[in-house]
């Protein structure tokens, strides 16, 4: 017996859930992609796109996912055997750097903490020690939806000034941009990155990179350069160049309308609609927490982001929490992944993304957690509930 009905809920960090007006807007013929039309559509998301970065430098848009975005960044800055210095924080800036290693650069990780975000001042003390300027790159995620981590990028950039280290710093916003404060120029980093399923809620497949002109001036050197990455190849007079053949018409269709929807709410409320409703999460699992089962993966409380929720489960299977929220209610939980397979679970609130569906995906984990009998402190959801309530004025 279930208590589920109609399509599942994704409560996960990517693909996260898709307002049906975007979903909607693919659902109309191509365009003639030399039409002035699609000119402007193209010209229009490139501007937007610098806008949510923050950046007066050039944007790009690839398809592809996020992973095909972190080759566009290291392809166009590196040569074979440079030196890229990897600020660890949990799974993604190591794939990251997997992949700048296996494009062949040499690849040091500074070792971080699953648990913990990166500590800037452990970032300059590497980079005074690297007396050669070696280290040509510097690459770490903004928030990493594996740890839940949230790194403060405008402190690792100020690390990095006050280090006197040339070296580029490139930032991974696949699960902030569009959700939490991004600051490209004011906070001096050189290349940044993004996809567009999570919170620009665009099905998967667009791939976003940024660079400004230290970058791009670095990239007339750069000899891992390939034809379908190039910067230099982007920028060509003939509009197909800027995405290496034909246009993916119908996915920008989609993200033209979820910039719109972005921009109708206002950057600064998206930011605060995320930084409510992920507190209302955190209120939750902090009571679950009395429990002595669930907790937080992240040990700090400000380094807990804003987009994704990393819960840990100690002595029982979080898989059969997950299969009974899924099978049973219809919600879908993320897994753990990588160093906590099988010892936590996720739950995304990023993007498309508010009060009601965030309520509802407490309220059946706290019913999954009652019916598997996982001890957990009693009243979660409605800490939540108060937390909102509170926060949320009834008069504004």
């Amino acid at each position: 017996m279930t208590v589920r009905a109609g399509r599942e809920f994704l409560a996960i960090p990517g693909p996260t859930t898709m307002p049906d007006e975007v979903l909607q807007a693919m659902h109309r013929p191509a365009l003639d992609i030399y039409s002035k039309e699609m000119l402007d559509l193209t010209h229009g998301l490139l501007g937007d796109l610098s806008k949510l970065f923050a950046t007066k430098g050039h944007s790009y848009i690839y398809i592809a996912n996020g992973h095909g975005a972190w080759e566009a960044t290291l392809s166009n800055v590196l040569s074979r055997g440079d030196k890229v210095l990897v600020l660890e924080s949990g799974r993604f800036a190591i794939g990251w750097g997997n992949a700048a290693a296996a494009m062949g650069a040499e690849v040091e990780v500074l070792k971080g903490d699953w648990r913990r975000a990166i500590r800037p001042a452990e970032v300059e003390a590497r980079l005074k020690l690297d007396k050669e300027h070696k280290i040509k790159a510097i690459v770490a995620v903004q928030i990493d939806t594996a740890s839940g981590a949230h790194n403060d990028v405008e402190a690792i950039g100020k690390a990095i000034k006050a280090s006197g280290h040339p070296a580029l710093f490139m930032v991974d916003t696949v699960a902030s941009l569009g959700c939490v404060p991004f600051e490209m120029d004011a906070w001096g980093i050189d290349v940044a990155m993004s996809g567009s399923q999570k919170g620009l809620m665009t099905p998967p497949g667009l791939g976003f990179v940024a660079a400004n002109d230290r970058a791009r001036e670095v990239h007339k050197k750069a000899n891992l350069r390939t034809p379908y990455w190039d910067w230099t190849e982007r920028e060509g007079s003939e509009h197909y160049r800027k995405y290496a053949g034909t246009a993916p018409v119908h996915l920008l269709f989609a993200l033209r309308k979820a910039i719109d929807m972005l921009h109708a709410e206002g950057l600064e409320n998206a930011f605060l609609r995320h930084r409510l409703l992920a507190e209302a999460v955190r209120r939750a699992v902090a009571v679950w927490a009395e429990g002595q089962v669930i907790g937080f993966n992240i040990a700090e409380a400000n380094e807990r982001s804003n987009t994704v929720t990393t819960v840990t489960v100690n002595g029982h299977d979080p898989a059969a929490l997950q299969r009974y929220c899924k099978e049973k209610c219809g919600v879908v939980l993320g897994t753990g992944i990588g160093d906590l397979s099988g010892q936590a679970f996720r739950i995304a609130h990023m993007g498309h993304v508010n009060a009601p569906m965030i309520l509802g995906t407490l309220g059946v984990i706290e019913v999954g957690l009652n019916a598997l009998n996982i001890p957990h402190g009693k009243g979660g959801t409605e800490a939540a509930i108060e937390w909102l309530g509170e926060s949320v004025s009834a008069t504004a």
